[in-house]
C-alpha cells in the first residue's frame, strides 16, 4: 500500500509539472488582458501556435502543407466556369449562334440548384466507382509522397479532376445566366448599332463589341460570390478527402483543435479579401473607362 501510495505521490507532482509546463508555454499562466493582446499580436504575424490535436506541430506548418491544394483547386476551377459560363451566355443570347448552345442552357442552369458535394457524391459514383476512369478520392496515389515531378504533378492532376468538375458544373450556370442578360443589353446599345452599321464583321462585333463590355459586370460577380465558392471548394475536399484546407478544417472539428480551427478560418477570411482586392486593382486594366487615380 505504501509503495502505491509513493507512485501516486509521484504521479500526482509530474502531472502538476506537465500541467504548469504546458500553462508557461502556450501563455496560460499570464493575465487575460496579456493573453488576448499577445493572442492578436501572433495572428498579425500569422503565428497560430501549437496545434492541439497534432502536438508539437505548429498551425501554420500544418495550414502551409494543406493551403497550396486548395488554392491550385479554387483558381484553376474559378478561372474554368468562368470562362466556360460566359461563353455559354454570350452564345446563347447572340442571335448568329448555333441553337445547340440554347439546347445546353436549360441543364446548365439545372445544375446550378444542387450543392457541391451532391455532385460530386453522383461523380464519384458514376465515373470513378462504376466506370473506374477516376480515383475515388485522395490528392495523389497512396504511398507517395508530395514532390516537384512531372509524374506527380500528371497524378495530382488526375485526381483533380473530378473536385474540379463538381465545382465548374455547379457555378457555371450562375456566371451564364449573368452573361445572357448582359448580352441582351448590349445588343441595343448605340455603339453595337454603330458598329453594325459600319459593317463590322459578325465575329469582331460579338466579341469585341459585345463580349468585351457585357463580362465587366461578371467579374464583380465573380468577387460578390467568391465567399461562396470557397465554402463550397472546403466541403467537395472533404467529400473528396483532398488533401487541402477542407480535410484540415473536418480533422480540426474532429480533434476540437480551435487553434487549428481559428487559423484556418482566418486564412479563409484573408484570402478572399486579399483575391477581391486584386480583383478591384485589375478591373481597370478590363475597363479602360475606370480609374482609381484623383481627379482635379
Amino acid at each position: 500500500m505504501s509503495q502505491l501510495a509513493s507512485r501516486g505521490a509521484v504521479s500526482s507532482g509530474n502531472t502538476e509539472a506537465m500541467i504548469k509546463n504546458f500553462e508557461k508555454r502556450f501563455g496560460l499562466d499570464k493575465p487575460i488582458h496579456e493573453q488576448y493582446l499577445r493572442y492578436l499580436w501572433n495572428f498579425a504575424r500569422f503565428d497560430f501556435g501549437f496545434s492541439v490535436a497534432f502536438f508539437p506541430t505548429q498551425v501554420r506548418d500544418i495550414i502551409a502543407q494543406a493551403l497550396p491544394w486548395t488554392l491550385v483547386l479554387v483558381t484553376i476551377s474559378s478561372l474554368i466556369y468562368m470562362f466556360l459560363g460566359m461563353a455559354l451566355g454570350a452564345l446563347v443570347a447572340w442571335p448568329g449562334a448555333s441553337g445547340i448552345f440554347k439546347l445546353l442552357f436549360p441543364p446548365v442552369m439545372s445544375l446550378s440548384a444542387i450543392p457541391y458535394y451532391l455532385v460530386g457524391i453522383a461523380l464519384i459514383n458514376f465515373l470513378a466507382f462504376q466506370l473506374d476512369w477516376f480515383p475515388l478520392g485522395g490528392g495523389y496515389k497512396i504511398g507517395t509522397s508530395p514532390e516537384w515531378s512531372l509524374a506527380f504533378i500528371q497524378d495530382a492532376a488526375h485526381h483533380a479532376i473530378l473536385p474540379a468538375l463538381s465545382i465548374i458544373l455547379v457555378s457555371i450556370g450562375f456566371s451564364a445566366i449573368g452573361m445572357r442578360g448582359m448580352m441582351v443589353t448590349t445588343q441595343g446599345e448605340d455603339y453595337m448599332l454603330l458598329a453594325e452599321a459600319k459593317g463590322t464583321k459578325p465575329w469582331r462585333l460579338f466579341a469585341w463589341y459585345g463580349v468585351r463590355n457585357a463580362m465587366l459586370p461578371q467579374v464583380t460577380s465573380f468577387a460578390l460570390t467568391l465567399g461562396q465558392v470557397v465554402s463550397g471548394v472546403i466541403l467537395v475536399e472533404v467529400v473528396f478527402s483532398y488533401p487541402g484546407i477542407g480535410t484540415s478544417l473536418l480533422q480540426a472539428i474532429r480533434a476540437f483543435d480551435y487553434t487549428l480551427l481559428y487559423g484556418i478560418v482566418y486564412l479563409v477570411i484573408l484570402s478572399i479579401a486579399l483575391a477581391t482586392l486584386i480583383l478591384d486593382l485589375i478591373y481597370p486594366r478590363i475597363d479602360p473607362r475606370i480609374n482609381y487615380s484623383a481627379r482635379t
